[in-house]
């Protein structure tokens, strides 16, 4: 009988994407026989990684870790909501985080290409793994890594996660005031209208001008002002790019928990007190799922199939 190595095991699930002991179990059958291995997993049907990763996985968690003055933030797909709340799932999750904090690979296929414990060669083959273990597509979608002075928020349970980067000092870190500052900016955020910039100076002009467009259009469209001077058309958009600029920056935002202030208000408010100068240098927000297409179960369909009565 041969000796099955660990490596044997290893190079086996890398191919199939069949788990561990599955995987061990082929190669024993076939004293070591690689080939004859995977033709073993492959009538089995156990192959499985393979022929889930074209299912869609828009669930799952967003999640943060924290190590000095180092955050990543990551997002992870699963199919289901339920297979998000699972302990594996998250415990996984963490692991990813820690190897980015440590690592901060340059994007997805070299953070895969990283290695994972003592069990598996490299990220890709524990996911290929957590795959074939619970039985639903998963997927690594994205990641950041922020360093320097920043606070962090994760809403409605992994829904969301924020982190958000001040132009501070170190020394803040520790700072009450600060902290709870820094922590509601990064709520605001998570919890409000989504910003999509900081100050208006980060506004492209291509995103002005067309914004311009579109409002003018909604004037001129309008009955009761169509017939309005151009000049007076001009200060009615202008007017509106204000509420564009309300919406869409940051600093420009009422502030969520005293709507008598902008959040760049607030903030200012807080530096003057601390007796330091603070702003917002930038935000990464993930919302778990955004853009993605959203899988849709049809129950009856499952039903029939499950009862032998599909057509």
């Amino acid at each position: 009988m041969a000796a099955i190595t660990a490596k044997m095991v290893n190079d086996l699930r890398a191919k199939t994407g069949v788990g561990m002991m599955d995987c061990k179990k082929a190669l024993v059958e076939t004293d070591g026989n690689f080939d004859e291995a995977v033709k073993v997993l492959r009538e089995k049907g156990l192959g499985k990684a393979d022929k889930k990763a074209s299912r869609i996985a828009a669930e799952g968690v967003v999640d943060i870790m924290v190590k000095g003055d180092v955050a990543a933030i990551i997002e992870v797909n699963a199919e289901t909501d339920f297979v998000a709340k699972n302990d594996t799932f998250k415990a996984f999750v963490k692991d990813i985080l820690n190897i980015i904090v440590d690592n901060k690979p340059a994007d997805v296929e070299a953070l895969k290409a990283l290695p994972f414990d003592a069990n598996f060669e490299n990220v890709e083959a524990k996911l290929k793994d957590m795959i074939y273990t619970i039985g639903e597509n998963m997927n690594i979608r994205r990641f950041a890594v922020v360093e320097g002075v920043f606070s962090t928020y994760i809403h409605g349970s992994g829904m969301a996660g924020v982190i958000v980067k001040f132009n501070a000092c170190p020394c803040l870190k520790d700072n009450a005031d600060f902290a709870e500052m820094a922590k509601n900016v990064a709520l605001q955020i998570a919890a409000g209208t989504p910003p999509t910039y900081v100050t208006r100076d980060e506004v492209p002009a291509s995103v002005l001008e067309e914004e311009k467009s579109i409002l003018m259009a909604q004037i001129k469209n309008d009955e009761a002002n169509s017939k309005k001077p151009d000049a007076i058309i001009e200060k009615m958009v202008m007017g509106r790019i204000g509420k564009f600029y309300e919406r869409s920056c940051l600093v420009d935002q009422a502030y969520v928990k005293d709507d008598s202030m902008t959040v760049g208000k607030y903030v200012e408010s807080v530096a003057k007190a601390i007796g330091q100068e603070i702003s917002v240098n930038s935000f990464i927000l993930f919302e778990r799922g955004e853009g993605l297409e959203k899988r849709e179960d049809n129950f009856a369909e499952e039903i029939a199939q499950l009862t032998g009565k599909a057509q």
